[in-house]
Order: structure tokens, then sequence, then C-alpha cells
């Protein structure tokens, strides 16, 4: 197959050349056939000692021109230029057989220029838990990141406690974040910064490049898909953790994985990670600080657009985003989107939310569940879930005059709502479980999880353990930056 390194090629002031380290003892402990498949790869890549061979080979197809990226941003709010893939290796890039464009990516590949003092390697706590959230994300239909394979070793490495080295190769469209264009327009390096847009025209925006204003086309772009990617982690109830701007892709998808977290007991307060103790990037706060994030990205715009072009693409954001998480919840409850509803349907869903948020009902079974009510009366089983029954079924009565009214089948509405409430999610109490396994060695689970995973919407009898909403123990699991 042909790779390319046009990334190492033409943006040689944002790649220093590094060659990934092997790990002791290292092992291919799982792979991602299906994505492989898809992406054209080298069937012998399946393989241990062919894919080894491709890494750490003196000639090998992986570590040519393998690069760790520099960028900048915006840290919980502060502006920091010292930053760049610590531990992280653009490999290669390659196009499917649709001539998209695909980032090869090894996580965990050893000190670059950018690690600051650190080691360059990822754990195996942190390797799991990106691979199973890509996953889970992306077979739920959210924009993201994939995992490619999976590599553990016996090398120790050292974070709070001595943890076991591990690496991934992650796929997505590129590795662009919105931090690359902010390191040139605040270190003012215009023509970096010229010659970083005209990269993206022609390998990742070739649609807008042909636009009377290309420029305005790209951040259009950029501020829609950011819209619909938060939309839909409202909607499925995920808790990023860290979304600086050097996390956030031009792509509008999920990606670089540290603190997440499903939502258990529906809080909209709640805060995944515990090195966030402001709550700055809580669950509820993460629609504002997209577009905060795209504030501080659209800098980079000025030089190109007018301050009333910026504003008025910025403005498009909440409508956008609104839009697109109002059409998930109404397929969520069943309703018919529709003009003369709005109002009502509206009332419905907030409402529906607000129940959950005040008995703390669990967010996802809470919605699968809702998925079996019937408009004859009889659920008494999701009744008997709220303690406040009178306001439930006020809520209830509501509900089924609105159903009634716009009159859909009742056994096509509940299939369609299993469609978009999953039955399994990626819980980080059965994560935690997965890890302390693989920990000893054993990727039983791990490999089992993964399964469920790409079936989230099907009830399959052994896959029952995976949909269990959390005991006591397993809720709001303090999970760190480190990784």
């Amino acid at each position: 197959m042909k790779l390319d390194h046009s990334f190492a090629e033409e943006l040689t002031a944002l790649a220093s050349e590094v060659k990934p380290i092997k790990l002791l003892n290292s092992h291919l402990v799982a792979f991602n056939h299906e994505l492989a498949n898809e992406l054209g790869l080298p069937a012998q890549w399946q393989e241990e000692t062919h894919l080894f061979n491709a890494l750490y080979s003196q000639d090998g197809a992986l570590n040519q021109r393998s690069v760790a990226q520099k960028y900048g941003g915006h840290q919980f709010g502060h502006w920091n230029p010292e930053l760049g893939d610590g531990r992280g290796l653009l490999l290669a890039e390659t196009c499917d057989q649709h001539n998209n464009h695909w980032d090869l990516h090894l996580k965990g590949a050893g000190p670059t220029p950018y690690s600051r003092f650190a080691d360059g390697r990822a754990v195996l706590r942190s390797t799991i838990r990106e691979y199973l959230a890509s996953e889970a994300l992306h077979y739920l239909g959210i924009p993201t990141s994939r995992a490619l394979c999976l590599i553990t070793s016996d090398e120790p490495v050292y974070r709070e406690k001595q943890e076991r080295a591990a690496k991934m190769i992650r796929v997505c469209q590129s590795h662009l974040r919105f931090g690359h264009f902010e390191y040139f327009y605040h270190s003012k390096q215009p023509q970096k910064l010229q010659n970083l847009f005209n990269y993206c025209f022609k390998y990742h925006f070739a649609e807008c490049s042909q636009s009377d204003y290309p420029y305005l086309a790209m951040f259009e772009k950029i501020v829609q898909d950011t819209a619909k990617l938060i939309a839909k982690w409202q909607a499925f109830g995920f808790n990023h953790g860290v979304m600086n701007t050097d996390n956030m892709s031009i792509h509008g998808i999920t990606f670089d994985y540290g603190p997440y977290a499903f939502l258990d007991d529906f809080e909209p307060t709640f805060i995944c990670n515990h090195s966030d103790p402001q709550g700055r990037y809580s669950f509820d706060s993460q629609p504002g600080i997209g577009l905060w994030n795209l504030n501080a990205l659209a800098q980079s715009f000025t030089p190109y657009l007018e301050i009333e072009q910026i504003k008025q693409v910025l403005n498009s954001y909440e409508e956008t985003l609104f839009k697109e998480y109002s059409t998930l919840m109404h397929c969520k409850l069943g309703l018919v989107v529709s003009t003369e509803n709005s109002e009502t349907n509206a009332k419905l869903i907030n409402t529906w939310l607000e129940m959950l948020a005040v008995e703390k009902k669990d967010y996802s079974v809470a919605f699968r569940q809702l998925c079996e009510f019937d408009i004859l009366g009889e659920n008494q089983k999701l009744r008997e879930q709220f303690i406040n029954r009178e306001r439930f079924d006020d809520w209830a009565k509501q509900y089924t005059f609105a159903l009634k009214n716009q009159g859909t089948i009742q056994i096509q509405r509940q299939t369609q709502m299993c469609r978009y409430n999953p039955h399994v999610v990626l819980r980080n109490y059965l994560a935690q479980q997965v890890i302390d396994q693989a920990e000893e060695g054993n990727f039983e689970m791990f490999h089992q999880f993964i399964a469920a995973l790409k079936k989230p919407y099907q009830e399959i009898k052994e896959y029952q353990k995976f949909s269990a909403p959390p005991p006591n123990w397993g809720k709001q699991l303090e999970i760190s930056c480190s990784s």
C-alpha cells in the first residue's frame, strides 16, 4: 500500500522527526480488523511480527518519516505555547478506497522534543480506556478517532503509582487541532499560519477551497461540525472532561480521551475529571466551552475574515447545536419534530430531564426503559422508578396525549426509540474491571466488552452484564488526566 507523509513534508515547522522506541517484552493483544479492512491496510499488519517490523525495523514502513507535532493550546482557559506530542508520533497517512485521508498515529511511542522531561510513554490503563471509548462512541454514531490496535508490555512506568506501559495506534482524518492554528497566530508567524491554511485546503477542506470565500467556508464548517459533535455528547450523556483547545479537532470529532465518563445518575453539573475542581469542563458546561474554544480559534482567522463575518459564524453555533440536540432528543423520546408541537415537545423533553435530575435516575437506563412506554397506560414498571409518582403521572398524561396526537404506530415508535437509546454504554466501573484484569494479563473481558460496545442498541443475552447500572461503589469513580 502507499503511505504518505504530507504533514512531515509540507508542515516542517510543526514536525520533529522521531523514531518510535519498542517496549520491553511487548505483545499485540488487540487488533481492529474491521477498521483495518475499511482502510485497506496490509493484512499482514494484523500479525504481531509484521506489525512490529513495520514499526521498529530499520526499513519499517511506519517509521520512515514518523514525526511529533508541535502546537499550543488554551489549557483550563490559560494560553500555553509549550505544547506538542509528548508521547505520540504521526507515523504516516493513507487514503481509503473512497479517497478519504487518514492519519496513523502511535500513542506511547517514547520521548519527543515536547515531552517536557516526561517519559513519553502511555500506561495500559489509559490506553485501554481510549480504545474502549473510541469504539463505544463510534458505534453510538458519535464522531471520534478510532483505535487500530493495542500493544502491551512488561515495562514499568510511574504515574501516581507504578503501572505497565502500553501503546496504541490511533486513526482519524488528521490530528490537526485548534492549538496548531493558535500557535502560529499567537507566536506572530503569519507565513507559517498561511502555510497551515494552504495545507488544510489542499488535504482536508478541498470543497471550501472552491468557495468564493474559502476561509469563511472553512470556519463555518469547523463551527458547524463542533456544534453537532457536542450536541451528540449532551444527548448521549458523554462528558469529555478536558476540553482544552489542544484537544479540539478541526474535524469535529472526539479525540484525546482522558478522564471521560458517560453519565450514571443524571447530574447536569457532573464533573468527571478530579483535576477540575471548579467544574470548567463539567457535563452541562460543554456547550459553552465549545463556543469559548471556537472563539479562541477564531483569532487565527482574523487575518482573513472581517470581525463581523466571524461574529456571524460564531452566532450560528448555538442554533446548530440546539437544532441537532433537539432532533436527537425528539428521537430518544419518540416524538415527531413539528412546528406546531415544538413548544409542547420541548416542555415534555425538559420536564423528563428535570425528573431524572431531581431523583438522580440513571440516564441511560431511564431512557431505555422509556422505550417501552405504552400509550394505553400500562407503565407501572416505569412509574415505580420514581419517588414523586404524582409528577410522573402528570408528565405521563401529557406525554401520552402528545404520542397519540402525532399518530405514530406504537411498535414503530418503540423500535425507533431503541435505535437512539443504547442498552449498553461504556460505564467507568466496567472499564475499571477490564483494566484490573488486563493488568494481570487477562484480556478476555476487554474483548467481550468491545464486542458488546459494537452493538449498543441490541439486547444480547451474553452481553447482559455490560448493560447493568453501576453499584454504589462504581458511581463517580475518580479519573485523572494522568496517563
